[in-house]
């Protein structure tokens, strides 16, 4: 557009006409600021006061009366001109213009040599009548009032404080020594006040207790006979160990008895094939004072359900065997192990039963155990076994091996070993390694009919001492030796009674007519 035309292009690029006071002077020429071609910036549009709505100016118009914008109460300074107060020293120091200087806070930026910066245009390269442009918008932020960069401060380094007093600790401020010194003496004479009180009504809230009341006490001590419970068990428990087994997979406790001074142990079978199962396995004998050792297997008797196993220890209590024979029906006995892992346990009873055969189920499938005997009331549990048996001497005379229980735990029926054979067993396994038994290979069974009852012969192999012997198939078997057969279990026993290659009497029943045949014993 050419500067001489009267006219100014607005943001839409259509022409409008020269206001009155406008951006104009007298001929005509654009004011500073009005894009005159060289693009630089226009002053801003005249203001346009619309109307006032007459509702609004009564709500948010000045109070009648009131000419400025201040109330008529102020002070009235400089011949009616109301000035508002000063401003605090605080605010005039923040945003004031700097001593010594009328600048304006707002000024024009200027280059390093202090001219006037001529920043461009954002419109710059473009026709005044860019639609982007507010011409409304003609004020320009430039740098700030203060240019010079304030000093750094330095900030003051927090030294440790002073320390606080145990009265400042307590109560927030100091203390005299005298008011905490008396303050201590209150404190302590009215907990040692209380103490009395509460000593007072316990005294008195129980009439049937007395503080002062000493029991007599029995000067002697309790008598301990020669052959009392006590006694013996004192005599016997270091003789009788507990052996623990260890492996990867298996793991126990049971009991022994050590019956040689060599370090010889007698115990179950059954208490030591776990740990010849499992390799891994290791055997420890542990005695009543503590020791421990590792043991080794001596011998084994899968039949008998006996053990011999040794440990290397120096001068160890030995048990003696006593003489199982003698035993009757009624006398006392103690068995003594390790029930249920607990060690040195005593347990006292009589002799129930003599004689009695007992049989098992060998271990993993072996041959079946079969043993003679003493059936006894004194409780006997899981870890008893392998353990002692004594009569009221204190020696022994049985092997505890097994119960007969319908709950798992101790019914009062217990069996141990006859002592007899268990020293016959194990001094075979301390000097060989091994036993054999007296047998007269042939198979039975229990057979019981109104008039008698015995083993029932059901198969006789060929080569066997009952072969040679004449009995055959369907003979049912009353007495071996001086001993009565009710069964087959007690025929075995029977028969090992006896030693290899001996002749004994074996009377028998055979078409209703008792029959007596000389049976020479063989190995089994």
């Amino acid at each position: 557009m050419d500067p001489a035309t009267p006219g100014i292009t607005d943001v839409r690029g259509a022409m409008s006409e020269p206001q009155q006071g406008g951006p104009q002077q007298g001929n005509g020429t654009p004011r500073s600021g009005v894009d005159d071609g060289a693009h630089r910036r226009l002053a801003p549009r005249p203001l346009q006061r619309p109307a006032v709505d007459p509702g609004q100016a009564y709500v948010f118009g000045r109070p009648q009366g009131v000419e400025g914008a201040f109330s008529a109460d102020r002070p009235v300074l400089n011949g009616g001109v109301q000035l508002a107060p000063p401003p605090p020293e605080a605010l005039s120091t923040a945003f004031g213009r700097p001593n010594g200087t009328a600048e304006l806070l707002q000024r024009p930026p200027v280059d390093l040599d202090g001219e006037p910066e001529v920043e461009p245009v954002f419109w710059h390269g473009k026709a005044a009548g860019d639609e982007w442009r507010d011409p409304g918008a003609s004020a320009v932020i430039g740098p700030p009032a203060v240019t010079e960069e304030p000093e750094a401060r330095k900030e003051p380094v927090a030294g440790p404080g002073p320390q606080l007093s145990v009265p400042e600790l307590l109560f927030g401020r100091r203390v005299k020594p005298t008011a905490l010194a008396l303050l201590l003496v209150v404190a302590l004479a009215v907990g040692a006040a209380g103490g009395v009180v509460g000593w007072l009504f316990g005294r008195a809230g129980n009439p049937l207790t007395d503080s002062g009341v000493t029991l007599a006490e029995v000067k002697p001590g309790k008598e301990r006979p020669v052959g009392s419970v006590a006694d013996i068990a004192k005599r016997v428990t270091p003789s009788v160990v507990s052996i623990e087994f260890k492996g990867a997979n298996v793991a126990g406790v049971g009991s022994g008895v050590v019956i040689d001074g060599a370090g010889y142990v007698l115990t179950n079978d059954h208490v030591v094939a776990p740990a010849v199962q499992d390799t891994s396995a290791k055997l420890t004998v542990v005695f009543t004072d503590g020791k421990r050792a590792v043991a080794q297997i001596v011998g084994r008797d899968s039949k008998t359900d006996l053990a011999v196993i040794k440990v290397q220890v120096e001068n160890p209590t030995v048990l003696q065997f006593g003489n199982s024979d003698e035993l009757a029906v009624g006398d006392a006995v103690l068995a003594i192990g390790s029930p249920l892992s607990l060690s040195n346990t005593v347990t006292e009873g009589i002799v129930s039963a003599l004689h009695r055969p007992v049989t098992a189920a060998g271990e993993n499938g072996g041959p079946q155990v079969t043993y003679d005997a003493i059936q006894t009331d004194a409780a006997i549990n899981p870890g008893n076994s392998g353990g002692a048996l004594v009569d009221s001497t204190g020696a022994l005379v049985g092997i505890n091996s097994s119960i007969r229980t319908e709950t798992g735990g101790s019914v009062g029926l217990g069996f141990a070993i006859n002592g007899n054979y268990a020293r016959k067993i194990s001094q075979a396994l301390i000097r060989d390694g091994q036993v054999k038994h007296a047998d007269m290979n042939i198979n039975v069974s229990s057979v019981a009919a109104e008039t008698a009852e015995g083993a029932k012969v059901q198969n006789v192999p060929d080569g066997g001492a009952a072969k040679a012997a004449g009995i055959v198939e369907g003979d049912v078997i009353t007495k071996v030796g001086d001993r009565v057969v009710r069964n087959a279990a007690e025929l075995t026993v029977a028969v090992r009674d006896h030693e290899i290659g001996e002749t004994v009497p074996v009377v028998l029943a055979r078409q209703g007519r008792e029959l007596t045949v000389q049976v020479t014993l063989r190995s089994d």
